[in-house]
């Protein structure tokens, strides 16, 4: 158990060194309520080590613009995984063998912050980013998810979506245009800086 807590630590302060490395320092009191909450919901180092991650690095090996709409999914992702884990906690003033808080002394927080006061900080944090800075994500798939919806065997929905097919392949073969124009345009950008680096 002991070996399992210090691998966690280790992960937490890996990750930590990689976010720095970014130009990015996650909050001290993040990494440290994080910390806390993998000693709470403790697994074997074989189960947390298993090789099948629950977001796969994979996920974030696009372009920025990829990126940043998979990491608004990946944020939507977390604050119901954290909102499940708030429900699944006893009622106040209920305490089980499985749910007790974490003492004050291992949590390194003010007396009296329990598990729920722990997730509720890391979720907020997890809204907070998604709200100022993944908002555009959020619309992009909340129109992707309104997609999944389409009856596809109604009649009426087949022939408008047939009368809309002009326009709308016009404009998806349009974006490829303009999206090999700006390549083109950012290359001729990076070959003058290139050369503007060498006179220098």
């Amino acid at each position: 158990m002991m070996v399992a807590a210090a691998r966690a630590v280790v992960c937490v302060t890996l990750w930590l060194t990689v976010c720095q490395a970014r130009g990015f320092t996650l909050p001290a009191k993040m990494n440290k309520t994080i910390s806390n909450l993998l000693q709470h919901y403790n697994i074997s180092s074989k189960l947390r080590y298993s090789g099948k991650p629950v977001f796969s690095r994979e996920l974030l090996t696009g372009k920025l613009e990829t990126k940043k709409l998979i990491l608004g999914g990946v944020l939507e992702a977390y604050e119901k995984l954290l909102d499940q884990m708030l429900k699944e906690l006893p009622s106040p003033g209920t305490q089980t063998a499985t749910a007790a808080p974490i003492p004050a002394d291992k949590a390194g927080l003010e007396v009296g912050e329990d598990v729920r006061t722990q997730l509720t900080y890391i979720l907020e944090k997890v809204q907070d980013l998604r709200k100022h800075h993944y908002q555009e994500q959020d619309n992009i798939l909340q129109k992707l998810h309104a997609l999944k919806h389409i009856q596809m065997d109604n009649l009426v929905v087949q022939n408008k979506a047939l009368f809309e097919l002009p326009r709308l392949y016009s404009e998806a073969s349009s974006l490829l245009g303009e999206m090999k124009k700006q390549m083109r345009r950012r290359r001729r950008r990076q070959a003058r800086r290139a050369k503007t680096s060498l006179r220098a």
